[in-house]
């Protein structure tokens, strides 16, 4: 297993599994296979219940750990139970964030987010306790003390307004992701242009992978003002279309409901075309 956070790449000859296998796998003495398991059942969008139990029982597995002592099979198992939309995993990936592997709380903190957990709020905000000086490196790992940004973009998403005393000093992180993080959060809660246009500078960047992070946020937030930005961006257009495309997802449903596209859609719309 890895012990880094990204998800593992599953092999082509991995088994091919239906509902009731994978469900009955979570269960195997074969780690392998509950650990792949949990990875099909969130792949799938297997949302029912025998699969949200089955996963949300995985998130207090003890078996699979790694010299490290990290937990894959909870790490598999938050990022499912996020995907499957199901809110009774809330309360388990609310008890994830205060597990010792990095990974588990970030994948629960993702997760968390994805399911609009608002009673998630006061753990996540514990995870900033200490503000930017505690936000250190781990001596010997390649990650944070705590997953900052997935907790700073949970907060953003869930609307945790008494959250932005303890977000608003990250914009000042010295990692240039977790300043992203921050700007993303800062402008859902206070929808102040000056936190957008903070993403936007970063697609000035020279690091290609923050060009993305950043292109990445400003979708989610739905901020119309960087549509030109987002297009001319020296990144390449696949990346360009996610983030204009979360612009559209933000603008359609009033629009929908007044019968009519305002003249921003139609510019996205068109900034869309022109990058297929």
């Amino acid at each position: 297993m890895i012990e880094n956070g990204a998800e593992e790449h599953i092999p082509e000859s991995a088994p091919q599994l239906n509902e009731e296998q994978a469900i009955a796998n979570l269960e195997s003495p074969d780690i392998g296979l509950r650990y792949y398991a949990a990875w099909w059942l969130g792949k799938f969008r297997v949302n029912s219940k025998a699969a949200v139990n089955g996963l949300i029982a995985a998130l207090e597995d003890e078996a699979d750990r790694t010299e490290l002592g990290g937990y894959p099979l909870r790490r598999n198992a938050a990022r499912a139970l996020g995907k499957l939309g199901d809110r009774q995993a809330v309360d388990g990936l609310i008890k994830c964030l205060d597990c010792p592997d990095f990974y588990v709380r970030e994948a629960s903190a993702q997760s968390l987010e994805m399911l609009r957990a608002s009673d998630a709020a006061p753990t996540l905000m514990q995870l900033l306790s200490g503000g930017v000086a505690a936000a250190v490196e781990v001596p010997g790992r390649p990650h944070l003390v705590q997953p900052y940004e997935a907790v700073l973009e949970a907060l953003g998403a869930i609307g945790t307004k008494e959250a932005i005393p303890l977000i608003e000093p990250f914009l000042e992180h010295p990692v240039p992701r977790v300043q992203c993080a921050a700007a993303r959060a800062m402008y859902q809660l206070t929808q102040d242009a000056s936190y957008g246009d903070r993403l936007v500078m970063m697609l000035h960047s020279d690091d290609l992978k923050l060009r993305r992070v950043a292109l990445s946020d400003l979708g989610a937030i739905g901020y119309i003002a960087a549509a030109d930005a987002i297009a001319s961006a020296k990144v390449e257009n696949s990346f360009k279309l996610i983030a204009l495309k979360g612009l559209l997802e933000h603008q359609l449903p009033s629009e929908f409901d007044a019968l009519s596209l305002s003249v921003d859609t139609i510019r996205v719309m068109n900034l869309m075309d022109a990058l297929l």
